[in-house]
Order: C-alpha cells, then sequence, then structure tokens
C-alpha cells in the first residue's frame, strides 16, 4: 500500500510539472507558446540596472527579470553581422562564413544573405504554425536589390530600416524621419521616431494574431550611433554617457511598452519574452557596473564585447526572480525555438547550437553545454574577384567554461588563459601556469574543444547579385578594398 501511495504521489507530482509548462486553450489544446526576441544593437551589461549598472535605471528590463531569469554567461559575437546570422541559422561564423561585419545596402558586391544556401530562423517558425514578424535592423540583404526578402527569410510581415544604402542619403535615417521599407516598399516616414514606428508595428501584430502562436523577431535600432536624443529626453548633448543613457532608456520603454501590452490583450503567461543585445557597448561610452566603471567593449572579444545582457520571462513555465550561470552562446537560439515550437530543423545543414529549452521550461537548472565560443572583431571583409572573403583563414576566437577563458590568435595558437572566477577584469594570463591542477585541467579541455574546431574558416556562402551601379563606385572611391 505504501508503495502504490509513493507511486501515485509521483505520478501527480510529474503531472502538475508537465502541466506548468504549457497553457492550454478552451478546448484542452495545448497552445505553443508566443516567442518574442528583443535584441538591443551596441549594449553591455554594464547599462542594464538588473546586473549592476549605477549609471542608469532599465525599469523595464528590470522588471522582465523579476518575473523571468537572468543569464550570466550568454556568449554573442563582439560585431554586429556575425551575431545576427549565427542567431538565424544556428552556426558559429566559421561555419556560415559572416565573420566579419559586412553592410550589405552600404558596400554590396554581390553578397547577401542567400536564402538558398542557408538556414533561416523566420522559416522555421513559419513552418512549424506562427504568424511571424520582424522589425528593426536587418542589414544582410539590400532591399533595392532583393525587396521581398523579408518574406523569402520567412517572414509574413516586417517593417526594417533599411540600412545605409550607398547613393541613397535618406536611408541613412533610423531614428528621426526614418527611412523603412515594408511590403508597400521604402521610403522616409516624416515627423516620425524609428524606435516608437518599430513599437507600434510589434503591438498591431499582437493584437491582430492574438488568436494563433506568433514568432517576433525586434533587433531594435536603438542604442548605436549615431547619438540622438529620443523624445521626451533631455540629457547634456555634450556628455555622450548621458545621451547613451538616454536611448538605453528609450530601449527600455519600448520593451515595457511590449510587456504591457501582452498583459493587456491576456498573452503574457502564455509569452516567452527575451531581451538581449547584440554585442558590446561602444568604446567611447562607458558605465559603472557593481562598482567597477565598465568601458564599451564593442568588436573585442574580451567579456564586456561578447558577454551579452540576456533576460528571459515565461510566466507559465519558469519562476520569477530567478538566475542562471548556464553556458549559452547565439547558436543555441535556432534549435531553442525549434524545440519550443516543435519544429524540426532543415535538413542538409550542420547546426553548432544546443537547445537549452529544457532551462526555459523550468525541467533543467543548467544547459546542454561545457563550453561556449565567439570570434572575431572589429576588421571588416575584404573584397576579391571571388566575392566578399573573410580576411583571415582562421579568425582569432574565445573558448570558454564557466570558468576559465582561452584566447586562440589567428595562427591557431593558444595564447592566454583567464580565471573569469577570480579575474573577471582579465588582466592575468594563467596559460603558463600548468602546476595548478583547475588551470591545467581546463587548458586542457579548452585546448581539445580548439583541435575540434575546422582548420579553416568558411567564406559567405551565397550566389553573387548583379553587379549594381553602386558597386562600381565603392570600388573606385575607397582605397580600403584595395589593401
Amino acid at each position: 500500500m505504501r508503495i502504490l501511495n509513493i507511486k501515485y504521489i509521483i505520478a501527480v507530482i510529474l503531472a502538475a510539472f508537465f502541466l506548468s509548462a504549457c497553457v492550454t486553450d478552451s478546448t484542452g489544446k495545448e497552445k505553443k507558446p508566443n516567442i518574442i526576441f528583443i535584441m538591443a544593437d551596441d549594449m553591455g551589461k554594464e547599462w542594464v540596472s538588473a546586473y549592476g549598472s549605477e549609471d542608469v535605471v532599465t525599469s523595464n528590463i528590470d522588471r522582465l527579470a523579476q518575473s523571468g531569469m537572468r543569464l550570466d554567461n550568454v556568449y554573442a559575437m563582439p560585431q554586429c553581422t556575425p551575431t545576427r546570422v549565427t542567431l538565424l541559422t544556428g552556426q558559429y561564423p566559421f561555419r556560415h562564413g559572416w565573420i566579419n561585419h559586412w553592410d550589405v545596402p552600404r558596400w554590396g558586391g554581390g553578397a547577401h544573405f542567400d536564402k538558398e544556401l542557408n538556414p533561416s530562423l523566420g522559416r522555421v517558425m513559419k513552418e512549424a504554425g506562427y504568424k511571424t514578424l520582424t522589425v528593426g535592423k536587418w542589414q544582410i540583404n539590400d532591399y533595392r536589390v532583393q525587396p521581398g526578402a523579408m518574406t523569402e527569410h520567412g517572414f509574413d510581415d516586417y517593417c526594417m530600416w533599411t540600412g545605409f544604402e550607398t547613393g541613397n542619403p535618406p536611408s541613412a535615417e533610423r531614428y528621426y524621419d526614418p527611412y523603412i521599407h515594408t511590403k508597400e516598399g521604402s521610403r522616409t516616414y516624416r515627423g516620425a521616431y524609428g524606435p516608437d514606428l518599430f513599437t507600434d508595428y510589434v503591438i498591431n501584430f499582437l493584437r491582430e494574431n492574438r488568436e494563433e502562436p506568433m514568432f517576433i523577431y525586434y533587433p531594435m535600432v536603438l542604442v548605436h550611433n549615431p547619438p540622438n536624443i529620443p523624445p521626451g529626453k533631455a540629457p547634456d548633448e555634450k556628455n555622450k554617457n548621458a545621451v547613451y543613457a538616454s536611448m538605453v532608456e528609450y530601449a527600455d520603454s519600448m520593451t515595457g511598452r511590449i510587456m504591457d501590452e501582452l498583459e493587456e490583450l491576456g498573452l503574457r503567461e502564455n509569452t516567452l519574452l527575451i531581451f538581449t543585445a547584440d554585442n558590446g557597448s561602444p568604446p567611447k561610452v562607458n558605465a559603472r557596473l557593481n562598482g567597477i566603471r565598465i568601458k564599451g567593449g564593442k568588436g573585442k572579444t574580451t567579456e564586456n564585447g561578447v558577454n551579452m545582457p540576456f533576460i528571459l520571462s515565461y510566466p507559465s513555465a519558469l519562476d520569477g526572480g530567478t538566475q542562471s550561470d548556464a553556458l549559452i552562446d547565439f547558436s543555441d537560439l535556432l534549435p531553442t525555438f525549434a524545440e519550443l515550437a516543435g519544429a524540426r530543423l532543415p535538413r542538409g545543414n550542420t547546426y553548432d547550437g544546443r537547445s537549452f529549452a529544457p532551462l526555459i521550461l523550468g525541467r533543467e537548472d543548467d544547459s546542454p553545454r561545457d563550453w561556449i565560443l565567439a570570434m572575431g572583431g572589429q576588421n571588416k571583409a575584404k573584397r576579391t574577384e571571388a566575392g566578399v572573403e573573410n580576411m583571415y583563414n582562421f579568425r582569432d576566437r574565445v573558448i570558454r567554461n564557466k570558468r576559465f577563458k582561452l584566447y586562440i590568435n589567428t595562427s591557431r595558437q593558444p595564447e592566454k588563459l583567464i580565471d573569469l572566477q577570480h579575474d573577471p577584469l582579465e588582466q592575468t594570463n594563467l596559460i603558463d601556469s600548468v602546476h595548478i591542477k583547475e588551470v591545467r585541467e581546463s587548458l586542457k579541455f579548452l585546448k581539445s574543444v580548439l583541435s575540434s574546431l575546422p582548420e579553416k574558416d568558411n567564406d559567405p556562402r551565397y550566389k553573387p547579385l548583379p553587379p549594381q551601379p553602386w558597386d562600381v563606385e565603392i570600388t573606385e572611391k575607397s582605397q580600403e578594398w584595395k589593401k
């Protein structure tokens, strides 16, 4: 009798556990979670008060953390393009080839994010039955050449800053009087402020599609240069930190608007909402984080350049106010969202990411990873007769576990080992301290990861687009392409 009672208790607990991780509709059918992924542009942890920023108060992002989980070990790449293509494909830059920043509307050269040769997060979610939306910044297709690129990549609707299109001055504007591309084409929106316009688009999409599962990818234009003072803000224009802080506060308010709308529509419980950033802050700004002044690390593989703020909330499955040291990087986003959506990853591709869906669902307290990776820096790619190629055959990178971080140079040689637990500012190189057991064992492990990586990085994969007039102009006028 006692055994039966124990079995019964276990069964009840497991049933309650399962039901806590899903939401059902009026017919009792399990509903897929809505997923909203918000990614700020150029914003390190030192500008998020939930992580201990002392120079700004991000009250809405903090509210998100209070309702969910703050993660401390999430790696992006140190530049815009590599991060974005990594999260879209579930692949590291050495595999998808976009190792350097390459602004397609500005530099062209026939390069583009090719739907035929690359997996796409948007397509995966759409094929899983989701209504899909993206708003904000893309920059890996030129809408003058590929006006339907966003549809081809799997998005039912979109509202995108075009990126700066060479030869088209109005397209430089992403903030006031922004130049925006939708299904109706590209034009300037006079009197509008870009972040307001993008957030309005998200809110309208939520209202119109509330009865269906939704996937929303919101790569913000905030808080990237050029510095601007958002509506309702009045910082000292000569103080770079103050202007930047006002932009952070506005990004925070846009996040808050989306959270409020989800609550108003009754969607908050079954929505996974994530706030993160694509790389560290600009080097010209700095903020105090937990008593230490941190300079922006954009373009660097130091922690302030690649270890991103990452806060997620999914009230139906995850308790609020939690914190995790789970190892995650941006290659993990595609497989994670696919698992939550009940989707299959497209065949014929190799994926580097690993799903951390069980962590989001509260079924595990860690990710399946024992290492994460970031790579690259400030160099752009180069244009050759073969197309857009990377600057190095093997780009420098960092690999870390929860405690130690290994720097590898472009000659594929380990050159620095950091104990992040005791040296968070990364000032002491321990690579020769193999007499210390923990150092020796971690160095051996991280080197084994290095040996498993391809010896040569791929270049971007695409079928070249036809030559455009602005390609010729860049080639003739810019000495950078002649180096």
